[in-house]
């Protein structure tokens, strides 16, 4: 048979203190010695007392709950983000109530938002990729609640903590200017992204400036499976490229699994900067020069202003990106200078050879 809850009353008797006392406790009062805290501390952990937070809610108190609408957490931007926000959340004394929004079924952000308001959670942090107009539409029908954007265009007139898509994307293009590149690939996230929109048009307005224009554009889905499949068909129908630009770190795994597998040598004979700096791009192999989002900070920036934010008092945070070159990018045509160096090399030590 399953054994009863305790209740905040059973640990109030055990702790020997009031009702209200644990309740203070719970609510994390400055209003309790140190001393009584312990106590009722304990007591929670002896007797394994789980708060109803829902039943605390229904009688007025304040909420401590977030709601988090996301894209797929198979990706790893999103999943960074909702680790992050969990965890910057219960720092401040608040859990996370996290909506998926699956791209297989028929769900609005909309009813993703509406099931987080039947849970009585009053402020949501929503990292899906919005056009301004769409934002705007969502803040406009939840004004009961407060709404926060991760995925939208800076310049939106909506609450948003966002990164600069001009930082990192220029520095890409520049620094493998700088390189001698001038035959770039552009491998771009999904057309109806604006982060991807907003990335792709910064490499193309970089490459505008310098008089150059990419060899070819084509889009993925974010996956590191598209990013394989599109390296095939860039190396099947625009061979000639010395430079790809990729729109995230998981689509340029695909990429460079797919030069990997047909020979085509990183960074000797294609160099490739990614997106993102994932955990992981620093052990691929080579690992990846990418355009590096501090996703912890943009979730802790997040979490700290949603919580601090009263009514409609709202100020965006714009976040700065930066570029970190490691080791799948090098000047074109290097290998070949220091091959072309060995031969050299080689022929004058057989000529000493042959005239002793």
């Amino acid at each position: 048979m399953k054994s009863k809850s305790s209740t905040l009353e059973d640990v109030a008797r055990y702790a020997g203190v009031s009702y209200q006392t644990v309740s203070r406790v719970l609510n994390k009062s400055a209003n309790v010695s140190e001393a009584t805290r312990l106590k009722v501390e304990q007591a929670i952990d002896v007797l394994r007392y789980v708060p109803n937070r829902l039943a605390q809610q229904l009688v007025g108190k304040q909420s401590f709950t977030l709601g988090l609408v996301t894209t797929s957490l198979a990706l790893h931007a999103p999943s960074q983000i909702a680790a992050s926000v969990k965890k910057y959340a219960h720092q401040a004394g608040y859990q996370v109530l996290i909506s998926m929004i699956d791209e297989d079924v028929n769900q609005s952000i909309q009813d993703s938002i509406n099931e987080l308001k039947s849970q009585r959670v009053d402020r949501v942090i929503i990292n899906i990729p919005l056009e301004s107009a769409e934002a705007e539409h969502i803040y406009e029908n939840n004004r009961d609640i407060l709404c926060l954007f991760l995925d939208v265009d800076p310049g939106s007139p909506v609450f948003n903590v966002c990164f600069n898509p001009a930082d990192g994307s220029r520095a890409s293009v520049e620094y493998l200017l700088e390189l001698g590149h001038r035959d770039f690939a552009l491998l771009a996230g999904p057309e109806d992204s604006v982060s991807s929109r907003l990335r792709l048009q910064s490499w193309q307005d970089t490459l505008r400036e310098k008089g150059l224009a990419p060899v070819t554009v084509i889009h993925g889905d974010w996956s590191a499976k598209s990013g394989y499949y599109n390296a095939l068909h860039i190396l099947r129908e625009t061979p000639q490229f010395t430079a790809m630009l990729v729109g995230n770190d998981q689509m340029a795994l695909g990429v460079i699994s797919a030069l990997h597998q047909h020979n085509v040598a990183i960074p000797e004979q294609v160099s490739i900067i990614g997106y993102d700096d994932t955990y992981d791009s620093a052990f691929f192999h080579p690992a990846l020069t990418t355009v590096s989002l501090d996703l912890d900070l943009q979730s802790k920036e997040a979490v700290e202003r949603l919580l601090a934010t009263k009514n409609d008092v709202t100020e965006s945070t714009l976040l700065p990106a930066k570029l970190v070159v490691r080791n799948s990018t090098r000047t074109p045509g290097e290998q070949d200078k220091d091959l072309n160096q060995i031969a050299d090399q080689l022929d004058k030590l057989a000529s000493r050879l042959r005239g002793q």
